[in-house]
């Protein structure tokens, strides 16, 4: 079985700041998560990463708002975007 991308989307917004999401539904539980999803989550400008969410090779299913790095539980894909998107109208407002 070869990944399958489940979703993307990209949305640029008038102050230079992008949005982006990928998620893949991969054959394998990717190191350090229990789970067959791949994903990446972004939010920011050319400058900096002000939210992230990813589950990087061997560090596992985290968060990142600006500077601070913390673990993150995944529970599904929807659940995933929810709390990205959360977090990035809260750090908006």
């Amino acid at each position: 079985m070869k990944a399958t991308l489940l979703y993307r989307h990209r949305e640029q917004f008038h102050d230079g700041a992008v949005l982006e999401v990928v998620i893949w539904r991969v054959p394998n539980i990717v190191q350090g998560s229990e789970h067959y999803f791949k994903y990446r989550l972004f939010y920011g400008n050319k400058e900096k990463r002000l939210i992230g969410y990813d589950n990087e090779r061997g560090k596992g299913d985290h968060r990142h708002y600006e500077d601070i790095e913390k673990s993150y539980i995944f529970t599904t894909p929807q659940q995933l975007i929810d709390d990205f998107l959360n977090d990035v109208r809260r750090y908006q407002s």
